[in-house]
């Protein structure tokens, strides 16, 4: 997708003068996915970060690899195998341990697909599937389609950091509501990836 970016960056900025100058100060998209990652990684590393700082979410993840003695990430045989009591001292809330072993447990069975059937699905597909599971929301799915997957235009509507950066990119009173959000986003198609990492990066006035 990389060499999409200036691409993406040239769109974006011919939308208007506000987009124009916010990518003007903030510079060339810097975006880094992680296509490395299996679906089932990409997963259990979101459900580690939901609803905390990112310097939390690093803290539980290198507790969690600290577990094991080869310091890679478990695999769904690992995580299904170890105690509860151990994944609570890593950080997890009982919830999360849930979730990442329901993850686990479906990885082993097929419903989370390794990352080459991931790739050949449609992404609304990959997302309903994928949000069957209990503790999974559109939300994390989409961090998959971005990160994992390399996916380029991908809009979490739903995301703060998303309506918050467009509410002040143009000086708005209200968040738009995640409807308006995706009527919004569809002008930013196919770069809407890209069109996310810089609404993220707005600053506060």
């Amino acid at each position: 997708m990389h060499e999409n970016w200036t691409a993406a960056t040239e769109f974006l900025a011919g939308i208007d003068d506000d987009w124009r100058q916010h990518i003007d100060a903030i510079g060339p998209c810097l975006h880094q996915p992680h296509p490395a990652r299996d679906p089932y990684e990409s997963l259990v590393r979101s459900i580690a970060y939901q609803q905390l700082h990112a310097r939390a979410g690093d803290a539980i993840i290198g507790r969690l690899l600290a577990l094991f003695p080869s310091g890679t990430f478990p695999r769904p045989q690992q995580i299904i195998a170890t105690e509860f009591d151990a994944l609570r001292s890593c950080g997890f809330s009982a919830s999360k341990i849930s979730t990442i072993q329901g993850i686990a447990h479906a990885a082993l069975s097929g419903v989370v697909p390794d990352y080459a059937t991931a790739m050949t699905m449609d992404d609304e597909e990959l997302i309903e599937r994928l949000i069957t599971l209990r503790g999974v929301g559109r939300w994390t799915v989409e961090m998959l389609l971005i990160y994992g997957l390399e996916k380029p235009d991908i809009l979490p509507a739903d995301d703060f950091g998303v309506r918050e950066g467009y509410r002040r990119l143009k000086r708005l009173e209200l968040q738009p509501t995640r409807k308006q959000m995706i009527e919004i986003g569809l002008a930013w198609s196919p770069y809407r990836t890209v069109a996310s990492w810089y609404l993220w990066r707005v600053p506060a006035r």
